[in-house]
């Protein structure tokens, strides 16, 4: 009776190479994400003034596009906010927020490099890449929530600064259908790993 083993389909040379390609992609992601992360939390906690992303909404503006420059009005989406004396309650939400990202993304890679070494061993629908697979895909659904949050609440603080605390027309940014399509996919690539699980567990019963 041939083995279990013997009877999995292999990976191509060409899907190897991708796989091996994707995971070196990862890891400088993750990288990437750390550098920007602590640069961030550097600059915030040491320079003057911050900027701060800030969102608008029914905020009229004067910009220089007219003819030869004249102002005409427009309406102020978002704008970054340069703020000589950022409260610390922002300056706290931009540390919590940075830290967050990169936590959410070294989480989520090291979720999908675990799941790529799997792949390239030939094992793909275990347990443990159903756990990996589950893990990454809340923990962006959390990222993706948090990270606006947190900058919504340094947003907060850097409109009470520049405006004495008389400019209340703050928005809470988070993008519900970004939120609401990652919920899909999560849920999507989890229940096609348990399934697949379910049914080569049945398929080895059988051999």
């Amino acid at each position: 009776m041939p083995s279990t083993k013997q009877n999995r389909r292999t990976l191509s040379t060409g899907d190897r190479v991708a796989l091996i390609a994707m995971m070196a992609a990862g890891a400088a992601l993750a990288v990437w994400a750390v550098v920007a992360a602590i640069g961030r939390i550097v600059e915030v906690l040491s320079e003057e003034p911050v900027d701060v992303l800030a969102e608008f909404v029914d905020t009229p503006a004067a910009a220089p596009i007219g003819v030869n420059g004249a102002e005409v009005d427009v309406a102020l989406d978002s704008a970054v906010l340069s703020v000589p004396d950022l409260p610390a309650v922002s300056v706290g939400a931009i540390v919590i927020q940075q830290v967050l990202m990169a936590v959410a993304v070294l989480i989520v890679v090291a979720c999908l490099l675990l799941l790529a070494r799997g792949v390239l061993r030939d094992s793909v629908f275990t347990r443990m890449n159903t756990a990996l697979v589950t893990t990454a895909g809340i923990t962006a659904l959390v990222g993706a929530a948090a990270y606006p949050f947190f900058g919504n609440m340094a947003a907060n603080g850097a409109f009470a600064a520049v405006s004495d605390s008389t400019f209340d027309s703050v928005v809470m940014t988070i993008d519900l259908g970004t939120l609401l399509a990652l919920a899909f996919v999560a849920a999507l690539a989890s229940t096609v790993f348990t399934v697949g699980e379910r049914l080569q567990r049945e398929t080895e019963g059988l051999v």
